[in-house]
């Protein structure tokens, strides 16, 4: 799996998915979206943890420095001086990934880096990058894991830090990413399944290496045409990358 085309869509559509989450359930007052390499569709960047290894942007690789693009044709910069970035760089640990879940930071975290959901929050957790059976690399030294995550999830369900919670895995075998979890309320979706990879879309050949991924490039795709205001639910969008 190609880093550079997972960080380009998510930082344009990643909160959409808390608009489906909204447009399906009751009961909730508020949303959450907890973003690795990820970011808006009418969530306020308050409700927004955005955390971005930021290694394509600047990468000298890049021929457009600052600009990430969402397609060969280069007519959307996905970067742009509006994304709010909460955790940058080396800041993109396994570590601070599990803390911001579990809510165990250093007491000198402030609170704009901290999830302060609650019960009735409807929650989006999206993690991508490089990964396999049963694990996601951070910063290609460390790995979270599937049962790292099903326990961070279990805790968060006792500490009543979510009402419905979506979690979605973009990269090589996914789906391994949620076979541990077992708390109520979770729906989870994944860019490829167990022994399989997640290929690229296309390539550019100004850059020189793909620049989107098959699941990201339909998702994309699906949630140009939306707004706030958009009707569109879980169903709509399984039907539309399927």
């Amino acid at each position: 799996m190609r880093l550079l085309c997972v960080l380009v869509v998510y930082i344009a559509v990643a909160a959409g998915f808390l608009h489906l989450v909204a447009a399906e359930t009751s009961g909730h007052s508020n949303n959450w979206a907890v973003l690795v390499d990820t970011s808006r569709l009418g969530i306020p960047d308050s409700n927004i943890l955005l955390m971005l290894a930021d290694d394509i942007a600047c990468n000298p690789r890049n021929p457009h420095p600052t600009f990430v693009f969402n397609n060969a044709d280069q007519q959307t910069n996905l970067y742009d001086d509006i994304v709010e970035v909460d955790y940058r760089g080396y800041e993109v640990t396994a570590g601070n990934f599990l803390d911001v879940l579990h809510g165990t930071h250093n007491p000198a975290v402030p609170k704009s880096k901290r999830l302060l959901s609650n019960n009735q929050s409807n929650l989006l957790v999206y993690i991508t990058g490089h990964g396999g059976d049963g694990f996601m690399k951070f910063q290609d030294k460390e790995e979270v894991t599937s049962d790292g995550i099903g326990k961070a999830f279990a805790l968060m369900h006792e500490q009543n830090k979510y009402n419905e919670l979506l979690f979605i895995a973009d990269t090589c075998q996914a789906a391994s990413l949620y076979g541990s979890i077992r708390s109520p309320n979770i729906v989870s979706m994944a860019s490829s399944k167990i022994g399989e990879d997640s290929l690229s879309h296309h390539v550019d050949y100004n850059v020189g290496v793909s620049v989107i991924d098959r699941f990201t490039y339909y998702m994309l795709d699906f949630f140009q045409g939306m707004g706030p205001d958009s009707t569109a639910t879980m169903q709509n969008l399984i039907d539309h990358v399927r």
